[in-house]
């Protein structure tokens, strides 16, 4: 899939923003803390590719998880998208002038009471990452036909606030893609209509 058969795809399709991850249901009642992410393709030779995020070790939340680039809303945030790229301009150092945000997905809530919307937009190839450690360990980059192939996803139960849940996993050489990163990209896959329904 090339930039402008995304486009054809995701643009045509109605998202369906009201659907929560069965994973994180348990913490929905909770006083949940605004976040976004963006989900950032970029243009290769051999297609298309998503960056991703390791956390760095430190971090209270889900240190060393594979993530997307964002963080948590701050009242000065004009809106969730200039969160998005706030934060990833500052996890990563791709500045938002480099970023064209072409929509969202459905919202998730994470196990640590989190609303976190993801974002979708296309990076300039030229870009230069500058990894802030104090919040990222590391980034890489994951074909994106590799991420829309549901043959590369598993089940997995997990125990979260003592309540046994199910994640989805993907494995990428040495990388472990789980949790709302792989749920994000499963709800993703569903939008591009690349995922039966019924698999969920």
């Amino acid at each position: 899939m090339n930039k402008q058969d995304f486009l054809t795809h995701f643009l045509l399709q109605q998202p369906q923003h009201n659907s929560v991850s069965p994973v994180f249901s348990s913490v929905a009642t909770k006083a949940l803390k605004q976040a976004a992410v963006c989900l950032l393709l970029v243009q290769r030779d051999a297609g298309l590719s998503l960056i991703f995020t390791l956390r760095a070790l430190h971090l209270r939340h889900h240190p060393g998880q594979v993530s997307f680039p964002g963080g948590k809303f701050e009242l000065s945030d004009a809106s969730l998208a200039f969160t998005a790229l706030r934060e990833t301009e500052e996890e990563i150092g791709i500045k938002k002038e480099q970023i064209k945000l072409q929509g969202s997905l459905p919202a998730l809530i994470t196990t640590s009471g989190y609303h976190v919307t993801p974002f979708i937009g296309f990076v300039d190839s030229k870009h230069q990452l500058i990894i802030n450690n104090e919040e990222v360990k590391n980034s890489f980059e994951v074909p994106f036909s590799f991420v829309l192939n549901p043959n590369n996803f598993y089940k997995q139960h997990l125990i979260a606030n003592k309540n046994r849940h199910f994640t989805y996993c993907c494995g990428y050489k040495n990388h472990l893609i789980w949790g709302a990163t792989a749920q994000m990209l499963i709800n993703l896959q569903q939008h591009l209509n690349v995922l039966p329904r019924h698999y969920l």
